[in-house]
């Protein structure tokens, strides 16, 4: 008896052109950031940094969600300070990567994004979404303040927009976070792919080395102390996972009820 193909986690593709996909391929688990995924995408991005003839990187996924964060299962599972502190500096790691990434990276963003999915997006250099896409940082809602998370939003957004999605939990339209900043352009879902498109080209038609240079110097100048920040928040993110609210409120997700310290 054979065993079925079992579908990678993350898919890569590679153009002719240097055009590298990552496409986040666990639909039924809304493609969250799980162990398994933040290795895979942190191993594929040092596999893209070491490929001299790489130009741009689109981030996809398949299904109908981007990325819904954190896998809240594994976190729940493992209710201990050492672990949560580890899981959210591989994050932070992860997302770093990307911002080292010495060619442009494009969210291609077909539906929902939330916190660490929001992230992700947030950390890119360019977003491209779909009418139907909606952003949110809505780990408040199962008692995890998303600090990690308001790193890259706090650098996209302006200061009270952020402090607003990241205290209500609220979601926002993928028109709303094009005026807020957190996306380049909207698009129907039929169009996103030649939006992307447009926007490779664009950036094929430049020189490699300019967008090399010009990248790291962009964030060298406008985000200074973003390492100290991620470890800040990802301290506070990995104790507030430990305080009883976050425990609650996750194992209330996943039985589906509402928190026991929720009075709303």
């Amino acid at each position: 008896m054979t065993t079925p193909d079992v579908e990678p986690i993350l898919l890569h593709a590679r153009d002719a052109r240097g055009v590298h996909t990552l496409t986040l391929n666990t639909p039924k688990a809304f493609n969250a950031l799980s162990e398994a995924m933040l290795e895979a995408l942190s191993a594929k991005l040092d596999e893209i940094a070491a490929d001299e003839g790489a130009r741009v990187l689109v981030i996809a996924a398949a299904g109908k969600a981007f990325c819904a964060g954190h896998n809240l299962k594994e976190m729940r599972a493992n209710p201990r300070l050492e672990y949560y502190q580890q899981l959210f500096a591989r994050c932070s790691r992860m997302m770093l990567q990307i911002q080292r990434l010495p060619v442009p990276v494009i969210a291609r963003v077909q539906g929902l994004a939330t916190a660490a999915g929001c992230q992700l997006v947030a950390q890119c250099d360019l977003a491209v979404a779909a009418q139907e896409a909606r952003f949110g940082v809505n780990g408040i809602d199962v008692g995890l303040f998303c600090a990690t998370p308001s790193v890259p939003l706090v650098r996209n957004v302006p200061v009270k927009v952020a402090m607003e999605m990241l205290l209500t939990g609220e979601f926002i339209s993928a028109e709303e976070a094009h005026r807020r900043g957190l996306v380049n352009r909207v698009v129907p879902l039929d169009a996103l792919d030649a939006e992307v498109e447009r926007l490779v080209v664009a950036i094929l038609a430049k020189p490699r080395e300019a967008i090399a240079m010009g990248k790291a110097v962009f964030y060298q100048h406008r985000e200074t102390g973003i390492e100290a920040a991620y470890q800040l928040a990802g301290q506070v993110m990995a104790c507030n996972m430990m305080h009883e609210v976050a425990q609650e409120g996750v194992q209330a997700f996943i039985e589906k009820r509402a928190p026991a310290w929720r009075t709303g």
